[in-house]
């Protein structure tokens, strides 16, 4: 069976030329390789042949019998790594944590331990009857989130 580690071994060298950044990497009971990419400017098809070009030179047909399939994280996608989250700094998250509790803001920051999110809350204002709208910059751990999505928005 081949192993997610030569798999990773095998890609990183390919997406540091096409200007990328591994995502994921699975390797099912069945041989079925999925490699999920991205990159700071989106993913290119060509980009994706490629990657998949140079994995199956990297391996023998002939000793392992294999189904690979190389994909790009997707719009809708949850973000999984915090390159991603920096990525996405200034777009719209939505966030389920842990806890169960759903928060929805803009990403200001990330980093390799979490990201900041701003989100917006009506708060009172003293001397006025009307609440007034404010940004509450929110830090969140990687290990709080169950999920996050970039909110995808029509116009």
């Amino acid at each position: 069976m081949i192993s997610k580690d030569a798999i990773v071994e095998i890609v990183t060298p390919l997406l540091e030329k096409e200007n990328l950044f591994l995502v994921e990497v699975s390797v099912g009971s069945d041989n079925k390789i999925v490699v999920t990419i991205d990159g700071d400017k989106g993913v290119s098809i060509d980009s994706c042949v490629n990657i998949s070009r140079g994995i199956e030179a990297s391996l023998d047909r002939n000793r392992e019998d294999f189904e690979l399939e190389v994909t790009s994280a997707g719009l809708g996608q949850p973000l999984k790594i915090p390159r991603q989250f920096t990525k996405n700094i200034g777009k719209e998250l939505e966030v389920v944590l842990k806890s169960g509790e759903k928060v929805k803001g803009v990403i200001d920051s990330a980093d390799n331990n979490g990201f900041v999110l701003s989100v917006s809350k009506k708060v009172s204002v003293e001397g006025s009857k009307k609440k007034q709208e404010v940004l509450e910059p929110i830090p969140i751990a990687y290990q709080q989130v169950k999920s996050a999505k970039v909110v995808l928005k029509f116009k």
